[in-house]
């Protein structure tokens, strides 16, 4: 589904994006209803919900590419992506950044993670050298087909190698080409003020509730230099929980009479999926019977 307005022209524009983080279409079409400039697939939650897998790099190239288009296909507003690493060598990156640039999203993250990558707020996660991720950059501008396409850097420095070491490599990381610099994991708030005054690119902050990182809200971030949040965790912690209390109640109570938790009635599900479409469809052109 087309969009009206690219991501690159939001950022353009000096507009802040709080990207809510999608990992079906369940979330994607709920969250593309609402007032967000764009929405981010995350890989945590694709790694879950797709395959029941932690993310530590065990999701490939093609799991994430599929689920991207699906998601990009069904909203109307420019989408993020996680593609990890870039899901092997240079001539991998390559692929990723043409297969997600084909499956129509807007903006592709990938890491300076070893591989197998883990997730940005678990421990023991390594760098690769600063110079390989620097080319690995160079691989993925020079690969993409559009100007619109945002190539997003990320680096997960801070936590083994320190705050200096990681906004050394996101300088290095704008200065190569890439469009979005994302430093992972924070530990306070004065690290992101130092973070939004000493990298000249526009910045992406990740907030994740119980993770690395302090919560901090959307003004105060974008007045310390932030452009993007991302909240990939959102969704999928919340439809959990829900999720395990809508099960606890009908395995208590063996029914679902007097159901506590918030529910979507079968008539809002319909109008999320499309019904109302489908049924104009059949009243259209379904032939009569006699």
């Amino acid at each position: 589904m087309s969009t009206t307005r690219s991501l690159k022209q939001i950022l353009a524009a000096g507009e802040f994006v709080m990207a809510p983080g999608v990992f079906d279409m369940f979330s994607a079409r709920i969250a593309d209803q609402l007032d967000f400039k764009a929405l981010y697939m995350t890989g945590y939650g694709v790694s879950g919900s797709h395959l029941g897998v932690a993310d530590a790099g065990l999701v490939t190239y093609t799991d994430m590419v599929g689920r991207a288009a699906t998601i990009a296909e069904g909203i109307g507003k420019p989408l993020i992506a996680d593609a990890d690493t870039g899901f092997g060598g240079l001539l991998n990156l390559r692929r990723t950044i043409r297969g997600y640039e084909a499956a129509g999203v807007q903006a592709i993250q990938f890491e300076d993670q070893e591989s197998p990558k883990k997730c940005g707020h678990t421990p023991g996660r390594q760098v690769i050298p600063m110079a390989d991720m620097l080319k690995k950059i160079e691989v993925a501008v020079e690969a993409r087909r559009s100007a619109d396409t945002l190539i997003v850097a990320r680096t997960d420095a801070r936590t083994s190698l320190g705050l200096d070491e990681a906004i050394r490599r996101g300088q290095a990381y704008a200065e190569a080409g890439a469009d979005v610099v994302f430093i992972e994991s924070p530990e306070s708030g004065d690290e992101f003020r130092r973070i939004g005054q000493e990298v000249d690119a526009w910045l992406l902050a990740n907030m994740v509730p119980t993770g690395l990182s302090p919560e901090i809200d959307a003004d105060t971030l974008r007045e310390w230099g932030f452009n993007i949040a991302i909240y990939p965790a959102l969704g999928m912690s919340v439809a959990a929980a829900a999720l395990d209390a809508g099960y606890r109640f009908l395995q208590a109570r063996h029914s679902t009479i007097g159901l506590d938790v918030p529910a979507y009635t079968m008539d809002q599900l319909h109008s999320l999926m499309g019904f109302p479409e489908v049924w104009e469809f059949e009243r259209r052109h379904a032939r009569k019977a006699g």
